[in-house]
């Protein structure tokens, strides 16, 4: 049966008179010996419908005829509760008519009775956000520190959570405000959460802790960091919140890591002010560019890497699992937020290992590579370390990594040799054994013509003989002639400017040659490398 509607022919003609606010209808009713007590199908008495519909005459008028007839029966009366464990004062105070419930008061109802779902008038009083009524109740001595849902919230949890200012005034000079639900929250913590800045500042000045922890170690500074109030962070950090304070049973978080990974800057950024950045280098504890970059929010890591956070941070391979936010970004690169992430953080000098380098080789696309070299030139051989403007240059130790993962990558050069060659590597470095061998024949072609393939060393060019003649090469016919003096000179230039200022700036058009060989000295009549699909099994 549905306990909420309400069936007519059910209902008796005192009952409807009481619902419909009709005192003299009802007087007569009453004075012609209709039954006060009589049910519909919810259990509503009169006295239900009048305290519901919120007539004080109709009240008076039950309760008289009530005294009339029986003195003992009018506790009873007043405190019936409906199917859903609902009396009459419930229902004037879940509807905030102050009248009724002063008077059924009066006449002995029951403050804190309590309905099957651990209501009770207070707290209906509060949730329906009726200060007057709140304020009659907890004068009427009302109690204010019980629990009334499942999750054991009292009615200042649910004040707070509603928003209701007042009514949060009200309680906060009776209640115990340090009281805490299942999880551990104190109604300060539930401010916080749902950004009630009033209330917020209602239960500080009442006396409440600003760093009260719920159960899983989560501080109220952690939680309006999280939700992005920021309002009610800055309320909190003026009033000796701590933003040191390890708020996790897992990891040390801290608010700055809630506010970066969530990418509330303007908190961000209040954070960066009064947090030790030890958290972002100490062995032991995560840098916020981790979360920062797990959740993609390219803005916190800018921030975090322009207030000093390493863009290494520390090895969180126990911790997390993961070895440096570069690992995760790169990871994640199939994400433009995440690519951007890696841009950051490689121009902020981020360390590849090589296994960072070998996610990008094995990348389905040079984009993540192209990126990368946006940020970063290749040494010299005569001049390693030479610094060139907006990229930094890899150290002899960053190269080997950079060029054992190539070599181990061999089976996707199509899509980063020539990246790496169009990039301004030296070709040299790639004269190994182990490409040569393993290259695809369109790949290995492409290399060839960065170089003098004429004056190849004797090993490899006995590779070459063995592949072409097992027609797993297939040379370019220009291959089995020397080189012409074009090619010749335009390595030459290539080896004089550097190939990272020839192919990635405009030195070529300073050189005292015609225009149209400009193409040619930046070796851009050279094919690219053909991906060709794996054959099918």
């Amino acid at each position: 049966m549905d306990f909420t509607a309400c069936y007519a022919d059910t209902v008796s003609s005192v009952a409807a008179a009481a619902r419909a606010g009709r005192a003299g209808r009802l007087r007569a009713l009453l004075g012609g010996g209709c039954p006060i007590d009589s049910r519909d199908n919810r259990g509503w008495t009169a006295l239900h419908e009048a305290a519901a519909a919120g007539s004080s005459a109709c009240v008076r008028e039950i309760l008289a005829a009530l005294h009339a007839r029986s003195c003992k029966g009018v506790p009873a009366l007043v405190n019936a509760q409906t199917h859903e464990g609902e009396s009459a004062c419930y229902l004037a105070a879940q509807r905030g008519h102050v009248g009724v419930v002063r008077l059924l008061l009066k006449a002995h109802a029951d403050v804190d009775q309590m309905t099957n779902d651990l209501s009770c008038p207070l707290y209906a009083a509060v949730d329906g956000g009726h200060a007057d009524v709140v304020d009659l109740l907890v004068s009427k001595g009302a109690e204010v520190n019980g629990t009334h849902t499942a999750s054991c919230w009292t009615c200042l949890h649910q004040a707070v959570y509603k928003g209701h200012g007042q009514i949060v005034s009200i309680l906060v000079k009776v209640c115990n405000l340090e009281v805490l639900d299942d999880h551990g929250i104190s109604p300060l913590f539930v401010a916080a959460q749902y950004g009630q800045r009033e209330s917020l500042e209602a239960l500080i000045h009442a006396g409440a802790d600003v760093n009260s922890p719920a159960a899983d170690l989560a501080t109220p500074l952690l939680i309006a960091s999280q939700e992005g109030h920021m309002a009610c962070v800055d309320l909190l950090l003026d009033h000796g919140a701590d933003p040191n304070r390890a708020c996790s049973n897992e990891w040390p978080q801290l608010p700055i890591h809630a506010a970066a990974e969530f990418g509330h800057t303007g908190i961000l950024r209040r954070l960066l002010d009064v947090t030790d950045s030890a958290c972002g280098r100490t062995d032991g504890m995560v840098s916020p560019l981790y979360v920062a970059v797990n959740r993609g929010q390219p803005q916190s890591v800018a921030m975090l890497l322009d207030a000093g956070y390493s863009p290494d941070a520390q090895d969180c391979t126990c911790s997390l699992g993961l070895r440096s936010p570069l690992t995760l970004a790169l990871s994640r690169a199939s994400s433009e937020s995440h690519r951007e992430c890696v841009g950051l953080l490689v121009a902020a000098g981020a360390a590849l290992e090589e296994q960072d380098w070998t996610q990008v080789f094995v990348s389905d696309s040079p984009q993540l590579l192209q990126l990368i070299l946006q940020h970063q030139r290749f040494p010299r051989l005569e001049s390693p370390t030479v610094a060139c403007s907006g990229r930094r240059t890899l150290t002899p130790q960053e190269l080997r990594r950079m060029l054992s993962a190539a070599r181990s990558c061999s089976g996707s050069a199509c899509l980063w040799l020539p990246v790496l060659l169009s990039s301004g590597l030296e070709p040299s470095f790639l004269l190994q054994p182990r490409l040569f061998q393993e290259a695809d024949s369109e790949v290995l072609n492409h290399l060839l013509e960065f170089v003098n393939w004429a004056t190849l060393p004797p090993p490899l060019r006995l590779i070459l003989d063995q592949r072409r003649a097992g027609r797993s090469w297939e040379p370019r016919a220009h291959f089995h002639s020397l080189p012409p003096l074009s090619h010749i000179c335009r390595l030459r230039i290539r080896e004089v400017l550097g190939p990272d200022l020839l192919m990635r700036s405009g030195a070529v058009q300073q050189l005292p040659v015609p225009p149209l060989l400009h193409d040619f000295l930046q070796f851009r009549d050279i094919p690219e490398a053909l991906h060709r699909p794996p054959l099918p099994s």
